[in-house]
């Protein structure tokens, strides 16, 4: 079938999130006077929010308690003794200053400019809403996109059916002329496939996690497929 619709992810997709979220602790800290080790806390912080964030899809935590806890979590690890309050209050001033800056991920918008004369392209994202729509407007790509689709407007997340389900009748869009772009293989891709969306995985590793699976490395290489 002919694909007319094209969902992506934000974060981590087109949306360079490590980059622009080791700047915002940068920023932080220095306000702050957290005398850390920048690079220590973001080896051990990296691993520990995509761990918060897999509870969180699982609806096994809340969204207060995934910042706190990933903040928390991460300075125990490097022993940094840190009242909770001032957790609280880092994890505030961190959700503030991470959209102000706004780096995407390499190709981006050579492949936006690509995509929309041909398609019409969406968001599917289980971020917050009124931060993922700072990242997309600060990042000047919000225009590239006709609808937008967070988890707290539907009440579910990737890779709850519900969600994809909202999206489409957002978008007025059918789901076999639709795809699904993203990062996770869980949330992203293995979700769509089982709603019956098809879905292609990008990973800037390269690390085949199936063979059956579509999946690209760099962001041009989606051109090889729409």
């Amino acid at each position: 079938m002919k694909i007319s619709d094209i969902f992506f992810d934000l974060d981590h997709t087109l949306w360079d999130f490590e980059k622009n979220s080791a700047l915002a602790f940068e920023a932080i800290f220095k306000k702050h006077n957290i005398e850390v080790d920048l690079g220590l806390f973001l080896t051990h912080y990296v691993p520990i929010n995509l761990k918060y964030w897999k509870l969180y899809r699982k609806e096994l935590i809340t969204h207060n308690q995934l910042r706190f806890d990933r903040l928390k979590v991460t300075f125990d690890a490097i022993k940094y003794e840190i009242e909770d309050e001032k957790v609280v209050f880092l994890s505030l001033e961190y959700i503030h200053y991470l959209p102000q800056f706004n780096h995407l991920l390499d190709g981006a918008i050579e492949l936006l400019n690509y995509l929309q004369p041909k398609y019409k392209l969406h968001i599917i994202t289980n971020g917050f809403d009124e931060i993922q729509k700072n990242k997309l407007d600060n990042s000047n790509i919000s225009h590239y996109f006709q609808t937008v689709t967070n988890s707290e407007m539907v009440g579910v997340k990737k890779p709850n059916p519900i969600i994809f389900e909202y999206a489409l009748k957002k978008a007025q869009a059918k789901k076999e002329n639709s795809i699904m772009i993203g990062d996770c293989i869980e949330a992203d891709v293995q979700g769509a496939l089982e709603f019956g969306l098809d879905a292609i995985l990008f990973k800037e590793n390269g690390l085949q996690i199936d063979p059956d699976i579509k999946q690209v490395s760099h962001l041009l290489q989606l051109k090889n497929y729409l």
